[in-house]
């Protein structure tokens, strides 16, 4: 399937880890379909930039954690670019940091909608047509945080290591229909929302990776354009620290 179906649905793709996947997918030959949830001048720049490349490209507007969106947004996708062959799970929303004696149930949900609850949704809109198919690719974006245990985290930490358990138990139960689910877990990469941040402040956790510094969006979009294309054809459920070797130990 990942041979002729070359629709990519990158969700959360209008800045930061998204855009640059949306854009590294778009040079390798993929059609990308930029999902977004607000910033729509976002979206239509990661499509034009993918377009001025000499892809192909169009920006998508709608909730991945809502079932009734999905589906609506799923089936606009197809109808204007073609059958999804590969999923990226990008989208995220706020990750406030906070002990313990703070967090609520809903602090946990909130995450979980993100990292486990969209997954599912847009995984079932198109599971019966690439069983059908025989073939199709998920590449969850995950984080090293489930590796480090970040403190005053633990909402955030707990449902990432949930999509890590996703992905192995899909894997196991779609490797039949020829389905591949992957994750790539990043390091900490400053992004948009980092941008007013001073430099130094990034200097204890460069201390902590042995390649001496951090990475960039690219980085992680180089990981997922290799686990879609024919050379990662034989690997599923695994997932791959792009990180610097941050989480050697």
């Amino acid at each position: 399937m990942g041979d002729h179906v070359r629709t990519a649905l990158v969700t959360g793709a209008s800045r930061g880890l998204g855009a640059a996947i949306a854009k590294g997918l778009g040079a390798a030959g993929w059609t990308v379909a930029v999902n977004y949830a607000h910033d729509d001048a976002g979206a239509a720049g990661v499509v034009d930039a993918i377009e001025a490349a000499g892809g192909r490209a169009g920006a998508f507007k709608f909730d991945v954690t809502d079932r009734a969106s999905v589906r609506h947004g799923v089936a606009e996708i197809e109808a204007a670019l073609g059958p999804i062959g590969l999923i990226v799970n990008n989208a995220t929303g706020p990750q406030p940091m906070k002990p313990i004696e703070e967090q609520s149930w809903d602090d946990h949900l909130d995450q979980l909608r993100f990292f486990v609850k969209a997954p599912l949704l847009i995984l079932q809109a198109v599971l019966a047509d690439w069983k059908a198919r025989r073939g199709g690719i998920v590449i969850n974006i995950g984080s090293e945080v489930v590796d480090i245990g970040n403190a005053d985290f633990g909402h955030y930490v707990a449902a990432k290591a949930a999509m890590v358990g996703l992905t192995r138990s899909w894997a196991t139960e779609l490797g039949g229909d020829g389905i591949r689910v992957n994750l790539v877990a990043p390091g900490f990469i400053p992004v948009e929302r980092h941008a007013e941040a001073s430099p130094d402040s990034f200097e204890p956790y460069r201390r902590q990776v042995p390649l001496g510094h951090q990475g960039i969006p690219e980085d992680i979009a180089a990981m997922v354009v290799f686990l879609a294309s024919p050379g990662g054809g034989f690997i599923t459920g695994q997932t791959f620290a792009v990180n610097g070797g941050r989480t050697l130990a």
